[in-house]
């Protein structure tokens, strides 16, 4: 098992379109059907504390059941290709964490 989590932070000079048309490509991702689980969106509205970062715009946490369908996912997956290259030029800064469960 794999899990992959995302840290987007948006240019700040988007429209509000292009804002839309993110989350959109986004959720889109949520649907792929081989993800055990996959989920998205901003950060949550908790009560602030010093050691929460949630500086991002969104967040994007995917379960892999395997290794294997990371790599897909990565390199194959026509789901993801699409949001990279949608999707890239609307953020400025991305940060991955790649957890491995024991």
């Amino acid at each position: 098992m794999l899990i992959h989590t995302v840290f987007f932070w948006l240019r700040k000079d988007l429209t509000g379109a292009e804002r839309v048309t993110f989350a959109d490509e986004l959720r889109r991702l949520t649907r792929i059907t081989y993800l055990d689980q996959c989920h998205a969106g901003p950060p949550a509205a908790l009560e602030k504390r010093p050691v929460v970062d949630n500086s991002y715009d969104f967040g994007l946490s995917v379960r892999f059941k395997t290794l294997a369908d990371h790599d897909f996912y990565q390199s194959k997956c026509p789901d993801h290709a699409r949001f990279v290259s949608t999707c890239k030029p609307l953020w400025e800064r991305v940060v991955i964490y790649d957890i491995a469960p024991r």
